[in-house]
């Protein structure tokens, strides 16, 4: 996991060293500071700074979790989850998740756009810091928490002098006709911090020294209004904006001069800049109000185009609000990403409602992210695995939009069935078990009266319980799966069912019925044309039932033939897992140096998509490699490491003799190697280590090793070997008819 998840400074951080030097200070002493103010005062920008610079004194990091685009206070903790990094595959809430995590870290939690849901995230803040001596939280929202030992700090609008420098500085980034002023005449009374350019006559600004002031003073010293007002410098004269600002005050202030409240006056100035901006620009952001969070070029283009704003024209209005500094862009590993300030898309979100488009508007978000999650599915099951997984990551507070929507409607209980099976290579494929059981529990409380997408739902929380170790929720699901199924004549809902039954029974050490059950449904997929990482995976846990069993042969021919379909496809995640058995069975030839190399791209598969069931077993793997290489104090380290990603994962081993018969044999041999005590200190330094610290010590192994030598007849296996014998469902299945794998049709 990175140090830190704070995003980069776009541009210059001007002025507040004041009040920067103060929450630093507050920090050091206090360990909950909720900074409040205004919309649009900068406490984000103010605490993200101050966080960033603050980061050295934490040994574990600093961790940013923005719960502004969420909607449903249960949430908030998975929001949580998310912004630390964490990869729960666990039954029990996120709240514990975060407790044993953070009990014996020294972090920086910033928790940003909490005021509305802080009836839910006051408790939990308060439990975090009473577990976890070790964590400081910097709150940013516009109400204090109200939870004993925080000290709030209240964030003033920009002093003058401060105000004259940002608005200077964002004129000239706008690209607004700049002169020189004397630094004295700039701000009277107070020196000017950093200004945008000197030169012998002092700060350039964007018109008459008082006349900008004036206008600062307008703006209340508003670090946002001020930025909305520079964004339109290049087109108008301060006196022609002080002109506009004087109209909408007086029809505010119905006709009183006096001094306007701070978040009128934000209003005022967004209400200006709506007012400046063209028909299409209007609309544009009133549609804009209704993501949550990041959207990208292509989101925008669907859901906010029409006949009154087509769809080619989208990109140019956007570059406009864009350039107004209405619309922020954030690039990420998905790609390029706008978002509307909260601020800015509460403005649009009321004016989209004066519209009376609201709901259409939110249908349309939603029908978008539905057709994203069916994309992201099929393809999934192709060479742009990679790419799927950082899309879905950016579009997950969308998704989550859609998923409320999907919920909140009684007659659109069928789609969120739907979509929360659909999204089942999030949940299981891109480590979010907790979370995914959270949605599709609550999807299938509901009655659709929607067969499919009930069973679909069905088969996919039945193998989120299963990771999860929980065998009472997977079989109750599986069952209703498996029994519905067949009163509807739903041949695939059935396969997929069977399947996941039969992995309950490959991780309760039942390999007869595993085997049994994983060949029948195997046999069905092909009969059905379905072909898809399902498909696949199923072949694989075939093969690891077959390897416990003792056919070590029979297993490494099903887990050749999966990867070369995996190599054809361009599918990583599947082949992680049949790297796996095939390092397993080059170990057991004695061939140290092949057993590490597929071991090692294994495990690198299952980091890149948070995959920890796969990299904890292949980690595991890869010390009992390493001992058999000679390094016994090596291996015990990375035994010790995979210890806390089994407390995250749930329960070790899944509590399977069988699946622990790798880590036990190892741990014997390096104990036997060292001693006792030996292995007791490198085990302790293991589990020190952080995953990425963990994953960065198993790929930097031995490459010296002998290969392919045979292991002795007395050298030590876990498991029994046998000859091979007929395996069901092991030939490639047949394509899917629409030829890009079939799990949408489950």
């Amino acid at each position: 996991m990175r140090r830190s998840n704070l995003p980069a400074e776009l541009n210059r951080f001007v002025g507040r060293a004041g009040e920067h030097a103060t929450l630093t200070a507050l920090l050091e002493a206090s360990r909950l500071v909720t900074v409040v103010g205004v919309g649009g005062v900068g406490k984000t920008r103010l605490a993200v700074r101050a966080a960033a610079e603050a980061q050295k004194r934490y040994v574990d990091g600093v961790r940013l979790a923005d719960l502004a685009p969420l909607r449903d206070p249960d949430l908030v903790a998975y929001a949580l989850v998310e912004a630390l990094g964490l990869t729960d595959h666990t039954p029990r809430a996120p709240r514990e998740t975060l407790v044993e995590h953070l009990a014996d870290r020294r972090l920086l939690l910033v928790v940003d756009g909490f005021e509305h849901l802080v009836e839910s995230c006051a408790p939990l803040v308060r439990d975090l810091l009473a577990h976890a001596p070790g964590l400081t939280v910097l709150a940013v929202g516009r109400r204090a928490l109200r939870v004993a030992g925080e000290t709030v700090f209240t964030l003033a609008p920009m002093g003058e002098a401060d105000a004259v420098a940002l608005l200077a500085e964002r004129a000239a980034e706008a690209g607004a006709p700049m002169a020189a002023v004397p630094a004295a005449r700039a701000a009277v009374g107070a020196p000017v911090p950093a200004p945008v350019t000197t030169g012998p006559e002092g700060l350039f600004l964007p018109g008459p020294a008082e006349a900008v002031r004036e206008l600062c003073r307008r703006l209340d010293g508003i670090p946002l209004a001020l930025e909305l007002a520079a964004g339109r410098l290049p087109l108008l004269t301060v006196e022609q904006m002080l002109c506009r600002l004087d109209d909408r005050f007086r029809l505010l202030a119905d006709g009183s001069r006096g001094t306007l409240p701070r978040h009128q006056t934000l209003r005022t100035a967004i209400g200006w800049s709506h007012e400046l901006c063209t028909s299409e620009e209007r609309l544009l952001w009133a549609r804009l109000s209704v993501f949550a969070g990041p959207f990208d070029l292509e989101a925008v283009e669907y859901v906010c185009g029409g006949p009154e704003l087509p769809p080619d024209r989208v990109l140019e209005v956007l570059g406009g609000l864009l350039g107004q500094s209405l619309v922020a862009r954030e690039d990420g590993p998905a790609g390029p990403a706008y978002r509307l300030l909260d601020t800015v898309a509460a403005y649009g979100a009321e004016w989209l409602a004066a519209l009376g488009d609201t709901e259409r508007m939110r249908r349309r978000h939603r029908d978008w992210y539905m057709g994203l999650a069916t994309w992201c599915e099929l393809e999934w099951f192709s060479p742009r695995q990679g790419e799927v997984a950082a899309r879905t990551d950016a579009a997950l507070p969308n998704l989550r939009a859609a998923l409320d929507l999907c919920l909140e409607l009684p007659e659109d209980a069928h789609l969120a069935q739907h979509l929360a099976g659909t999204l089942w290579f999030a949940w299981v494929g891109c480590g979010r078990l907790s979370e995914g059981r959270h949605w599709l529990e609550r999807a299938l409380a509901l009655e659709s009266g929607h067969e499919d997408a009930r069973l679909k739902a069905l088969w996919v929380l039945g193998y989120v319980a299963v990771l999860q170790g929980d065998g009472t929720a997977a079989v109750a699901a599986l069952h209703e799966c498996g029994e519905r199924a067949r009163a509807s004549g739903n041949a695939l809902a059935e396969a997929y069912a069977t399947h996941r039954m039969g992995c309950l029974a490959l991780l309760s050490d039942d390999m007869p019925r595993a085997e049994e059950l994983i060949g029948r449904a195997l046999d069905a997929y092909r009969e059905l044309g379905e072909l898809n990482s399902n498909v696949l995976m199923g072949q694989v846990e075939l093969a690891m039932a077959r390897a416990f069993r003792g056919d070590l042969e029979g297993a490494v021919a099903i887990c050749r033939e999966v990867r070369e379909v995996c190599e054809e496809r361009g599918e990583r995640w599947t082949r992680a897992y049949a790297l796996y058995v095939l390092g397993f069975s080059a170990w057991t030839r004695g061939a140290y140096a092949e057993a590490r190399e597929l071991l090692d791209e294994c495990v690198a598969i299952n980091h890149v998509f948070h995959d920890l069931v796969g990299l904890v077993l292949a980690v595991e793997l890869i010390a009992l490699v390493t001992v058999s290489e000679g390094d016994a104090a090596e291996a015990a380290v990375l035994q010790g490491a995979t210890v806390p990603v089994w407390d995250t994962v749930g329960v070790r081993l899944f509590g399977s003799e069988t699946f622990g018969g790798p880590r036990a044999l190892g741990e014997r041999l390096a104990g036997e190697a060292l001693g006792a005590e030996a292995y007791d200190a490198a085990f302790r330094e293991g589990l020190a280590l952080p995953v990425d610290a963990a994953v960065e010590r198993a790929l930097a192994g031995r490459r010296d090793a002998s290969v392919g030598h045979e292991a002795g007849p007395g050298a030590p296996r876990p498991f029994r070997t046998a000859r091979s014998a007929a395996v069901p469902g092991t030939r490639k299945p047949a394509g899917s008819p629409t030829g890009k794998g079939g799990e949408a049709a489950g």
